[in-house]
């Protein structure tokens, strides 16, 4: 099969177009032809090294963590799916690889594809799905009512943020170019802010929960907007030791999380603020959950363009540019 791959950390290298062997399937895994996959932040950040303390991939490396496609074989323990079934998946940690033809993808990683989809569609979603399925149900259970401040609204991430924070019932916030504000608008966001000439600290206050993705300077000027007992979700850092226990990373790890996350801990400590890193996880059943809002119209995926699987490293590069609106798509089919 064809595929993308890295034979080396390299902030500024491109992926090289390799032949490999198809996949193997073990018993819990289903086979899947890729008709589509979707370019996140976090391939440019494991291509370039970034995550190799938290992610020490063997190398050479396929990337890709968001996949559609079709089911072609089954293995021996697989209960709930069948070849033949449209899915779509965030492969887990170090069982990535979409940008290749076929992959194989353990069941519990695994939902149907939403029904009134495409499939470049589809790909778009797991792995932002995901992440703001964690952020705003699991670590923060947003409420009706509740006020919740998103940044870079316009992102893969933002963009479906700030609709499933609509659908929760919250009044939701966010910073953008003004050019977007329409798209924002019509997605659920209720405060625009340009941040370009606006200060959200200067516009937003008593908030309950924010979803940061900026630097740290922003991260703690996030910490000023909330209320006591507010939650601040960070998914661009720093990471925190009990991010480190929860991977069982090594000891030298968790010193490194304990020094980069102390200033940011003992601030939102001082505030009564509760403040968490978040990595997303691959989670089929969480995924399944999206599948219900997806179909029902509740949330719909933003794209900004889709690339043909030859130019995959177009499709990097114009991620790693920072002018996507939505997600960017590798199209296989």
């Amino acid at each position: 099969m064809k595929a993308f791959s890295i034979s080396r950390y390299k902030k500024d290298g491109e992926l090289q177009l390799v032949n490999l062997p198809e996949p193997s399937v073990k018993e819990d895994e289903v086979l899947v032809e890729i008709h589509a996959a979707s370019v996140n932040q976090l391939d440019s950040k494991i291509k370039s090294g970034e995550f190799k303390m938290i992610l020490p991939y063997k190398m050479p490396l396929i990337l890709g963590h968001d996949v559609a496609g079709v089911i072609k074989k089954v293995g021996s323990k697989v209960k709930n799916f069948k070849a033949g079934d449209e899915i779509y998946a965030r492969p887990s940690d170090f069982h990535i690889g979409t940008f290749a033809e076929f992959i194989s993808i353990s069941e519990k990683d695994v939902a149907l594809k939403p029904n009134n989809l495409t499939m470049e569609e589809a790909a778009s979603v797991p792995l932002v799905g995901l992440t703001a399925w964690q952020a705003l149900v699991e670590k923060s259970n947003v409420q009706s009512g509740q006020k919740v401040f998103i940044q870079a609204g316009s992102g893969g991430v933002g963009t479906f943020a700030i609709q499933l924070a609509k659908y929760l019932g919250a009044t939701v916030a966010t910073t953008a170019s003004p050019k977007n504000f329409d798209l924002l608008k019509n997605l659920g966001a209720d405060v625009l802010i340009d941040y370009k000439t606006q200060n959200f600290e200067d516009v937003l206050i008593n908030y309950d929960v924010v979803l940061n993705s900026q630097d740290n300077k922003t991260l703690e000027k996030s910490l000023e907007i909330l209320k006591s007992k507010g939650k601040v979700i960070s998914i661009s850092g720093p990471p925190t030791p009990l991010f480190a226990n929860e991977l069982d990373l090594p000891w030298y790890v968790k010193l490194v999380t304990k020094l980069l996350s102390s200033k940011v801990r003992r601030m939102a400590q001082k505030k009564n603020i509760d403040y968490y890193f978040l990595f997303m996880r691959a989670n089929g059943k969480q995924l399944a959950e999206i599948t219900r809002l997806i179909e029902a119209e509740k949330i719909k995926p933003v794209i900004d363009k889709v690339f043909s699987f030859e130019h995959t490293n177009d499709a990097l590069s114009y991620v790693e540019s920072g002018h996507a609106k939505g997600k960017v798509v590798i199209k296989m089919k």
